[in-house]
């Protein structure tokens, strides 16, 4: 699994960040998205990497910036085995 953190500018409030989160597992497959409008991330875990121009219009289409994409693999913690 991977990891893809996507640096985001303009979310404002909590529910920016559910429409992120909606959003992204909307247009692809994930098994979680989660945003923080204070960090001004999305940490996305999927199968597969996730197309970049994809992303940048998808979080285009919602008004805001993407500024970043990061990927690494996905490290489950202890107890999440």
């Amino acid at each position: 699994m991977i990891q893809t953190t996507l640096g985001i500018e303009g979310m404002a409030c909590g529910m920016c960040e559910a429409h992120v989160n909606d959003a992204i597992r909307r247009s692809f497959n994930v098994k979680s998205a989660k945003s923080s409008r204070r960090k001004k991330t999305c940490v996305v875990v999927s199968d597969q990497p996730l197309d970049h121009d994809r992303v940048t219009s998808v979080i285009d289409e919602l008004g805001y910036k993407l500024t970043s994409v990061t990927e690494e693999p996905y490290k489950r913690g202890l107890f999440n085995r």
